[in-house]
């Protein structure tokens, strides 16, 4: 959309967190939020053909955010005029046994989209310097040489964390990964709005677990933790966007106004011609299928 300045949400390393707006309606009605994302996300749908057809260049969208912060509902509603075959969303959840047997990377390098295919992380590789950070004890159950408990979990030990995610993303990148990290930025009170439809909605009962409300008293150290995770992470090849959730129909139409703008900043990325020869024949060829009538 036009009126979506894809700059104004991206972050830059100096940001202030609790500065940045959670709300963005643009003054417009839901219902014409609803019918603009239609617009983008067609759009978007039709350049993933062409992404899928060039063949060389694999996209990865990142979604982080605190509990309620829409990104299910966004990624069904900004990815629903995709070609199923050519997008996968992957959830990442509390690390199993065999995850835990190999570097906290791992699991993620496992799923990245192969060229040609769009990737979605529904929370992502920042989960350990997120979550962990808020519970350091979950870092133990990794068993690190070197770290025998919490207070061997220092500055130094985060900072390193940053400098790999810094690199997985950059390999990613020069490989040929288009990167995109967005962070929904949602407010504590309509956090405490959302939670509470969940207990008066009976069909929304699922979503709902008290330990939403143990995190939710942890709200402003995932704050902290956000922000320096994003300020050191973000980078021109794999920049940080945020994106006020209090709305989640504008979240989504801001969400793929930045894919598609972005994207088509790629010239190169064009469906592949036909070679010269077969082009020269296409007459021949419809004759022939003509001559079947």
């Amino acid at each position: 959309m036009d009126y979506v300045d894809i700059d104004k949400y991206r972050a830059e390393k100096t940001l202030k967190i609790a500065q940045i707006p959670t709300n963005e309606d643009f003054g417009r009605s839901e219902k014409q939020l609803k019918k603009d994302l239609k617009v983008v996300r067609r759009a978007l749908g039709e350049f993933q053909d062409t992404v899928y057809a060039h063949n060389k260049y694999s996209v990865l969208i990142c979604l982080q955010g605190m509990d309620t912060s829409g990104k299910d509902s966004l990624i069904r509603e900004v990815f629903k005029d995709f070609n199923v075959s050519g997008v996968e969303v992957h959830s990442f959840k509390v690390p199993t046994e065999l995850e835990l047997d190999h570097d906290y990377l791992w699991r993620h390098y496992l799923v990245l989209p192969s060229k040609g295919k769009f990737g979605v992380f529904n929370r992502t590789h920042y989960e350990n310097v997120l979550v962990t950070r808020v519970h350091p004890e979950y870092i133990l159950g990794e068993r690190i040489p070197g770290i025998h408990g919490v207070d061997d979990i220092d500055q130094d030990f985060w900072d390193k964390r940053f400098r790999q995610i810094n690199d997985f993303e950059r390999q990613m990148h020069e490989n040929g990964t288009i990167i995109f990290k967005f962070f929904l930025h949602l407010s504590k009170e309509e956090q405490r709005q959302r939670l509470l439809r969940r207990l008066a909605i009976r069909e929304k009962h699922w979503k709902f677990s008290p330990g939403d409300l143990k995190e939710r008293k942890l709200w402003d150290k995932y704050q902290e933790c956000y922000q320096e995770a994003i300020a050191k992470t973000t980078q021109g090849h794999a920049p940080w966007f945020i994106i006020p959730a209090d709305t989640k129909k504008a979240a989504r139409v801001i969400v793929a106004s930045i894919l598609l703008e972005s994207l088509k900043k790629y010239k190169d990325i064009r469906e592949p011609a036909l070679d010269d020869k077969i082009l020269a024949n296409l007459g021949t060829y419809e004759n022939q299928l003509q001559s079947e009538e």
